[in-house]
Order: structure tokens, then sequence, then C-alpha cells
């Protein structure tokens, strides 16, 4: 597993040279964890997660909404995207996907994302074993959509989200925007595709967690301790990101397809890095996929991905169910299932 790592990352670096050769240095001290609305940069795909999250330049249709809202400017039939995931310390991630041609206006299109960690007891220094009480985390985002082929070989496209993160009783609300656009030299040929993501207002918590009791004068005789007040939370970002990539089809025999795809990504809240992998189908019935996340970061935590997928047909609907493993080093593997529905 070892040797295959290292192949896997020596080829892909020497093949995307081009593409990060622009990229400052990582500095010293990054911006981890300043942004909020994180669980907006879980990927929801699990073919494109299973090929590296490689997605930005691949025409995808439903599945590439994420990386790229351009990517939905082809879709011509009804379709629709429902994926679980089994995050890290069993947090359920689910996420919904539904698009709606439009005819010559373009393509509508809609999702919802929704992160939720289950009850977890609150304990205190005082009570560490527990209060009796229960809290909950959950974060969701409602985002609406539209793409549109401006010609047979560039589309753009736009989602606008609505994103709530809660914690108990104290909530942060916010409004992002993704912005994309896929240049295609040939439908068969070379795919160049860039896209903004996350891009909106910054955020606070509020709410009655946030609220206390505080003692004015301390230590002086015949004061109230119990003073009403709250705590002020400072505005956070959101974590923007911005992805350029390229993807090549191939066809070494006339029932396979191979498609090769790279992505370099800059975010605001990490360093740089590039994402790459390598997806093989036959007869457009199975596909085997291969994918590499975060070449050249060295802090990052994510790693291998493999996945697999099939297609097929029931009455009038198209479907494919994907699957996808992926390596996230010291916090575990993840698990991601998608099923995809055309009519």
């Amino acid at each position: 597993m070892g040797r295959m790592r290292a192949a896997l990352k020596a080829g892909a670096v020497g093949a995307l040279l081009a593409l990060v050769a622009p990229a400052a240095p990582a500095p010293a001290q990054t911006r981890t964890g300043t942004s909020v609305g994180q669980f907006m940069l879980i990927e929801p795909s699990a073919r494109f997660t299973a090929i590296g999250n490689a997605g930005v330049a691949v025409d995808g249709g439903l599945d590439g909404a994420y990386y790229n809202p351009a990517a939905v400017g082809r879709i011509t039939r009804l379709a629709f995207q429902l994926t679980h995931i089994d995050w890290l310390a069993d947090i359920r991630y689910d996420y919904v996907a539904t698009a709606i041609p439009l005819g010559g206006w373009g393509i509508g299109f809609a999702t919802v994302t929704s992160l939720n960690s289950g009850e977890i007891d609150v304990r205190t220094v005082a009570q560490p074993l527990g209060t009796g009480e229960r809290y909950t985390v959950s974060d969701i985002a409602l985002g609406l959509g539209f793409a549109r082929p401006i010609s047979d070989r560039f589309s753009a496209g736009l989602q606008v989200r609505y994103v709530q993160e809660t914690i108990w009783h104290t909530s942060a609300d916010m409004v992002t925007f993704d912005v994309g656009s896929l240049y295609r030299i040939r439908p068969d040929g070379l795919h160049i595709g860039s896209s903004i993501t996350n891009f909106g207002t910054s955020a606070a918590f509020s709410g009655r967690d946030l609220r206390i009791t505080y003692d004015g004068a301390p230590g002086q005789s015949g004061d109230n301790s119990t003073l009403p007040g709250q705590r002020f939370v400072e505005d956070h970002p959101v974590p923007v990101l911005f992805r350029v990539g390229v993807g090549l089809p191939w066809r070494p025999a006339p029932e396979w397809r191979i498609w090769f795809s790279a992505d370099a990504h800059h975010p605001n809240f990490n360093p740089e890095r590039v994402n790459a992998g390598v997806e093989a189908t036959f007869r457009d019935l199975a596909s085997l996929r291969i994918g590499y996340q975060g070449l050249l970061h060295e802090d990052s935590e994510e790693g291998l991905a493999l996945g697999a997928g099939f297609r097929g047909q029931l009455q009038s609907f198209d479907y494919r169910v994907d699957y996808a493993w992926s390596d996230h080093g010291r916090l575990g593997d993840v698990h991601r299932l998608t099923l995809a529905l055309l009519h």
C-alpha cells in the first residue's frame, strides 16, 4: 500500500507541475480552524471522492454541482442524487440534489446538505460524568442553482446557499455563492474548469447559551453576584475555496473510457493542495476509480481514495450506484455511498 501511494503521488506531481508551479510555499502558520461552515467542505459525491475529489473539470452532471455548478449545464433529463456518509466520530452526513431541465433557458437545480452529531452528554468541570442533559450539533445548507450551456464548448453556473450551524441553543446563519465555468475543447477532448465556492458573508454565533450571570464587584459585600450578561462572539469568514483543474477523457478501445482528472485548490483557510485521480469505465456499465487527495500539503490527513460504481436501468429510470473509501490518516477511514437517478 505504501508503494502504491508513493507511485501515485510521484506520477500525479510530475503530470501536474504546470498547475502547481505558481503556488507559493505553505507558510509556517496557517489559518486552519478560523472559518465557520466547515461542513460545507465535506465532498458529497462517492464518484468524485474516489478520484481524489478532482471534480472541477469533469463534465459529470449533477455529481459535479458541488465542485463546479457549470457541470450541471449539460443535463438533458430530470436528475436526482442521494449521498450518505458515515463521517468521522459517528457523525451522520446526508446530501440530496435534484436538477430540472428548463428547455432553452438552461437547467435549474437544488441541493440540501445536512450534518448531525446525534445526542451528546453535557459534561462540566463539576460534573465530568454528565449533568443529565444532552445536546446536539447540527448543520444545514439549502441551495438553489442555475446552469446554462453558453455554447457546445462552454457552460457556466451559479448556486446560492443559505447555511445554518447550530450547537444546542446557539446558531450562526450565513449566505454563500458558488460560481463556476467549464470549457471543453471538444466533447472527447481536454476539459478545463474553474470555480469559486462558499464565497459569502461572515457569521457569528448567537443564542441563549451565550447568556451568563456575573459578579460585577467580586469580593465586595452586599453586591449582586448574579447580574445578567451575554458573551459576544466575533464574526468569522466562511471557507472560500478556489479550484482550477483539467480533465481528459481517453478511449483506448471502443468499450473502454478512461478519465484523467486533476485539480489545484487555493483556500482562504489552509495551504494550497492538488488532487488527482483516474476513472476507468467498461461499456458504460461498471467503473473502477483511484485517486489521491492533499498532494503537496504537508499536514494533510487525507490521502488515498478508492471506489467503484455500476449503472443500470429500471423501467423508465437509469440509475447509478457509487461507493468510495477514503483514507483520513490518524482520523480513520470514511465510506461514501451515492445513488443517482435519471428520468
